[in-house]
């Protein structure tokens, strides 16, 4: 099973985005854990790709799709902005207070937390972003 949502760089799709993930869990018959984890991780995702992939560009496309089949179950987060690999990125000093934390690096951090895997390609002038469960 497939679900593709189209989204742009604009805040205000990202309650389409959590409307999409709630409605695949139902659909899907997800447990409400799941989906709140689910919801969590692409949004994070899905806000970095808003803020940075496009940083003076509004209504710029973002495709989310959700992939089901028995062996596997993943997202893919595609976008033409500047290429960026959230693999690559250092990890935050979770020891450290959060008043002595630079600011930025808690989002990916979080994705990589709350999903079993993250691969990242540039391919055909997109950032492709996928997250397994």
């Amino acid at each position: 099973m497939t679900e593709t949502l189209h989204l742009i760089n604009d805040i205000h799709d990202v309650p389409k985005l959590g409307a999409w993930v709630e409605g695949l869990g139902e659909k899907w018959e997800l447990p409400m854990p799941q989906v709140f984890n689910l919801n969590l991780a692409l949004e994070e995702a899905v806000v970095n790709v808003m803020n940075y992939a496009y940083p003076h560009e509004k209504g710029k496309p973002i495709t989310v799709t959700a992939n089901k089949d028995s062996e596997a179950f993943y997202f893919v987060i595609e976008d033409e902005g500047i290429p960026f690999d959230p693999t690559k990125a250092e990890n935050p000093d979770i020891t450290l207070d959060a008043d002595e934390r630079p600011i930025g690096g808690l989002g990916i951090f979080l994705v990589q937390e709350l999903m079993s895997r993250i691969s990242y390609e540039r391919k055909d002038n997109k950032n492709i972003l996928s997250l397994y469960v």
